[in-house]
């Protein structure tokens, strides 16, 4: 049974793992002339990194478009298609809705095993674990 890989969607928070599951997407981009889909998730709490009318203050903004650029320019030296999306919500949930929904056509998640929020993890679970269990494309966990 061949398996088709033409998009992966690759979960940023601009951390060291985050960027280790890019880096794993892109190698496996490049073998099978996959584009990547990076995803940010902002979680929107409501005093956070939002005002009242529910934009980013402009450090987040600046870090948000910084990793952004990072990213892509990895992808663009690598020669894989490059897409970036941004979500506003629980991590976990988004980022496996967005996996699930058929429109986005993703047929692989690389997921870095622990993001920026892994202090979080003793009380609400990880991210990456609670994206491997909802998932419906496969889900590569890199460490």
């Amino acid at each position: 049974m061949t398996i088709s890989v033409n998009r992966i969607l690759v979960p940023l928070d601009n951390s060291k793992n985050s960027f280790r599951g890019l880096s794993s997407a892109i190698y496996l981009a490049k073998m099978c002339d996959a584009k990547i889909i990076a995803l940010h998730s902002v979680y929107a709490s409501p005093k956070g990194d939002f005002d009242t009318t529910g934009h980013f203050n402009k450090d987040h903004k600046k870090q948000l478009d910084s990793m952004m650029e990072i990213a892509e320019k990895q992808c663009d030296k690598a020669g894989v298609k490059f897409v970036q999306k941004i979500v506003y919500g629980n991590p976990g949930y988004e980022i496996a809705k967005f996996a699930n929904l058929s429109k986005n056509k993703i047929d692989m998640v690389v997921i870095g095993s622990r993001g920026r929020s892994s202090a979080k993890e003793l009380f609400f679970g990880s991210t990456s674990q609670f994206v491997l269990h909802k998932s419906k494309p496969s889900v590569l966990v890199i460490k």
